[in-house]
């Protein structure tokens, strides 16, 4: 059957289970009580089941109603988020934009993005803020945020989108390596100087090691010094501290100029998985919709 005949007697189904009779679904279609009712009674004949207990006094769903009622209600409203979605491309991009992004990775990746979508769109007042904490994302007005962890315990509320996973290497400045020795394997870790990143209630990430078995596994680990910014820990290392593992987004340069070298690369593994993030009530704003394309192909993480 093609598509367009699943469709036929959807909307007077559903019509007549909101309003109670084929009379007041006639009145709210603007069609007859007649036609109301040969369409749901060509539906039904279609289905194979009845959809409506009649009496002479009302209407009732069958078990059989009811549950074809929630799938059409939800796939009319889909059909509706789309054509609201098409009809908002064509509306101008304008107003504040509340965008929420991680310290580091905002200014470094994120920024440039939001920068050039403001300049195309001069009529747009973005609103950016930066921080490493879980805000509420709905309770702070966020339209879009930017977010780099698990995905857990997000409301059904919010909207996501995962651009990907981080890659995650060991690193030291030479000058660390040619004073202390070069670790031989992931276990030889625990002999060097970490500079690990701590959170403010004062508990640290644990790095992660690749698992051929179970995938990457955390492990916690002793450090020399703990920094409560990513950017500082490459400061760190870079002054010769000690041994971090940093995404590889982070460091690009460094590696580039051979301020950081990668040690123990059969441990490099995947890291935290990045998400675009944003109230499924705004999904549907032409601002927050074009935001989310330049992000999604601008942020991925191949």
């Amino acid at each position: 059957m093609i598509p367009s005949e699943r469709l036929k007697g959807i909307e007077a189904f559903v019509c007549t289970a909101d309003a109670g009779s084929f009379t007041a679904a006639g009145l709210r279609l603007n069609l007859t009580n007649s036609a109301v009712s040969k369409s749901v009674a060509r539906l039904e004949a279609r289905l194979g089941h009845r959809l409506f207990e009649r009496t002479t006094r009302r209407l009732t769903l069958t078990d059989a109603g009811t549950a074809f009622y929630g799938t059409c209600v939800r796939v009319l409203g889909e059909l509706a988020d789309a054509e609201a979605v098409l009809a908002a491309h064509r509306s101008e991009i304008a107003g504040r934009l509340k965008v929420d992004l991680p310290v580091a990775f905002g200014r470094m990746r994120a920024m440039p993005l939001l920068l050039a979508f403001a300049d195309a769109h001069p009529n747009l007042r973005p609103h950016i803020t930066f921080t490493d904490r879980m805000v509420d994302i709905v309770e702070e007005g966020i339209d879009v945020a930017v977010r780099i962890g698990a995905s857990a315990g997000w409301a059904d509320d919010l909207g996501a989108r995962c651009l990907g996973s981080e890659h995650v290497i060991f690193c030291a400045a030479p000058a660390y390596l040619d004073r202390r020795g070069t670790p031989a394997s992931a276990d030889d870790l625990a002999r060097f100087d970490c500079i690990l990143y701590g959170r403010a209630d004062g508990s640290t990430i644990g790095w992660r090691f690749a698992d051929d078995t179970a995938g990457p596994r955390s492990r916690t680990m002793d450090g020399r010094m703990i920094l409560g910014s990513a950017e500082a820990q490459v400061g760190a290392v870079k002054a010769g501290f000690g041994i971090a593992q940093l995404a590889t987004w982070l460091i690009e340069a460094e590696l580039d100029r051979g301020e950081l070298v990668e040690i123990l690369p059969a441990s490099a593994t995947t890291g935290l998985p990045l998400h675009l993030v944003w109230p499924r009530s705004r999904q549907l704003s032409p601002k927050v919709d074009a935001l989310l394309a330049t992000l999604t192909t601008g942020l991925r993480i191949d």
